[in-house]
């Protein structure tokens, strides 16, 4: 879904440069110890501060949502028909580093239960065709049939039945830590690369912006009166989907899978009512609470499932969300558009810049920003 903007915006003013060794590659020993960039209402400067600072940054009524989605495992290794079954390669195959006959799976979202079937990434793809037999684990723990091919390389595949799936899942299969981050995955990323209030499991990339919060946050923000609710939106593949055309407008977004309850619904329309603001905690808490509003024509939140797939760029009026807690995106992504729409396109290009000139952690595992 996208809004009607008579101002033509060009992929390319959302670029920037950025330093490789700016680009996190593991995450602080402390969640809470980020950098956080704070860019005030109006004109105010951009100023440097620190995550531990944010419960004193949130005015009183604030009501602040966060996505409770939690990261699966999703980055599989799998052999193809006729090869011989053989462990993993220890290397990271994020290098391109592959055993013979072995293909990288990535789940992206889960089409159907019954039959298990999934969206997925597949590398190498190109001969990876429909009808191709792919075995997962050492002992062929899961095995599934290619159905489809996307216009992209995506694949649709499925699962033969398997009645502790999501066991062997966590079993055998890997965080799937971002492209740039240029190592394989290791223990401590299955805690790290959740939120520390993550519960319903579906998503292939953290809510990067909640990674920052701990319980010791979170209580010193009750203290201070602060309310808190959950959404949840499972990121998929249109994390991963690139730009490839020169007018924004143009771009066909992927739609994401979320849920409002009942109660956090209410919440958040009593707390629009009473003139409070909604603080959301990352751009996927963003496009679950703006696409809800967009199918009510009251401008309200509506509880239930749905699909996020409201395409906010410069020009968009929000209407729910008005302040926002989020990480340092890719040049020329979506993410880093929303962000613009949010903040301001010059000032979020000037606030990045800055970020780039001050050493600020970039990406996943980085540091964040508050646009108010």
């Amino acid at each position: 879904m996208r809004f009607y903007n008579e101002n033509r915006v060009l992929v390319s003013e959302f670029n920037f440069s950025l330093p490789a060794e700016l680009i996190a590659q593991k995450p602080l020993a402390d969640r809470s110890g980020s950098r956080l960039l704070h860019l005030g209402a109006g004109s105010a400067p951009p100023v440097d501060r620190l995550f531990c600072e944010f419960p004193e940054l949130l005015r009183p009524g604030d009501l602040v949502i966060l996505n409770n989605t939690k990261v699966l495992p999703a980055r599989l290794y799998a052999r193809r028909s006729g090869a011989k079954a053989q462990p993993v390669s220890p290397r990271n195959p994020a290098a391109g580093e592959y055993l013979k006959g072995r293909v990288e799976v990535l789940l992206t979202r889960q089409a159907s239960q019954e039959p298990n079937q999934w969206e997925c990434l597949v590398r190498p793809g190109r001969k990876i065709g429909v009808g191709e037999q792919l075995f997962f684990g050492e002992r062929d723990e899961l095995k599934a049939e290619v159905t489809a091919r996307g216009p992209f390389g995506e694949r649709q595949i499925r699962f033969q039945s398997a009645p502790d799936f999501f066991a062997i899942l966590e079993r055998i299969g890997h965080v799937p830590l971002p492209p740039y981050i240029d190592r394989a995955d290791d223990l401590g990323d299955r805690t790290r690369y959740q939120t520390v209030y993550a519960r319903e499991r579906g998503s292939v990339a953290a809510p990067t912006a909640g990674l920052h919060f701990t319980a010791e946050i979170l209580e010193r923000m009750r203290t201070r009166g602060i309310e808190t609710a959950e959404v949840t939106l499972h990121v998929g593949l249109g994390t991963f989907q690139p730009v490839r055309v020169d007018r924004v407008e143009d771009h066909q977004l992927h739609g994401e899978s979320y849920y409002i309850s009942e109660a956090v619904a209410a919440k958040i329309n009593h707390a629009l009512d009473e003139r409070r603001r909604i603080v959301a905690v990352g751009t996927t808490t963003v496009r679950t609470l703006e696409s809800s509003a967009s199918e009510s024509a009251s401008r309200r939140v509506r509880a239930g499932h749905g699909e996020a797939d409201v395409f906010i760029y410069p020009g968009y009026e929000f209407r729910v969300v008005g302040a926002l807690l989020t990480n340092f995106h890719l040049p020329q992504s979506t993410l880093l558009m929303l962000v613009c729409a949010r903040g301001g396109k010059q000032r979020v290009m000037e606030a990045y810049q800055h970020a780039v000139a001050n050493r600020y952690r970039f990406y996943s595992y980085g540091d964040c920003m508050f646009v108010e």
